[in-house]
């Protein structure tokens, strides 16, 4: 989980909670866990840029299904994904996503990026090297339609208030009517930034995590 708070560098392509009712389940089972090199990688992005990845250790098989579950991406034409790190949570979008449709994962940490070039190999995917306050321009810039789905890791509780308002808000922008965003977090921050726009979240708990994460789950009025 990266926090996407400075400005963009370069840019690069690759081609329900849980008892809640949040939404329909998916044949998204935890398989293995994440390779040993995923493990070193993110420890090293942490080491480097700690304000900017929320953990040590990628997330889990358990955490990536419920934030697939949560995500609902079968029926998406374009689904967001705001600090992918070493693109475990990506992988398993992407299982879900329609052949058609097309994933868009901004990450700020330039090391992260090149990772998910070079081990996704997906035509849907386009890796965004830059920050998710220019959200609504990375869009833009890849002619993407308006994402029925927003899933982000970005740790609110370490960037500064302006920034996790300025996110928030260009979240809120770019959301299809009738869509859904997905956060998964250590602490309850998000919730604070997000409420003034989409509202009371759902949220549910996977604490088969290192740390355990809340998973937050907001639909934006079709209206």
């Amino acid at each position: 989980m990266a926090n996407l708070a400075n400005k963009p560098g370069t840019v690069s392509v690759a081609g329900s909670v849980d008892g809640d009712g949040a939404a329909p389940r998916h044949d998204a089972n935890p398989v293995n866990p994440p390779p040993r090199s995923d493990n070193s990688a993110f420890l090293r992005g942490f080491l480097e840029r700690p304000r900017e990845v929320g953990s040590i250790v990628p997330s889990s098989p358990f955490l990536e299904a419920k934030i697939v579950r949560a995500a609902d991406p079968g029926r998406a034409r374009c689904l967001v994904e705001l600090g992918p790190g070493t693109g475990g949570s990506t992988r398993a979008l992407l299982r879900a996503l329609p052949a058609e449709a097309r994933l868009l994962a901004v990450e700020l940490n330039p090391g992260f990026c090149e990772r998910l070039n070079a081990r996704l190999g997906d035509a849907r995917l386009v890796v965004q090297a830059g920050s998710a306050e220019d959200l609504a321009a990375h869009l833009a810039r890849w002619s993407l339609p308006a994402p029925e789905v927003v899933v982000s890791g970005i740790p609110f509780s370490t960037m500064p208030p302006d920034c996790a308002e300025r996110i928030a808000a260009a979240i809120h922008e770019v959301l299809a009517p009738g869509g859904c965003f997905v956060a998964y977090q250590f602490r309850g921050h998000v919730a604070r930034y997000l409420e003034p726009h989409l509202g009371a979240p759902q949220v549910g708990w996977e604490w088969r995590n290192i740390p355990p994460m809340r998973v937050y789950r907001w639909v934006k009025p079709a209206a």
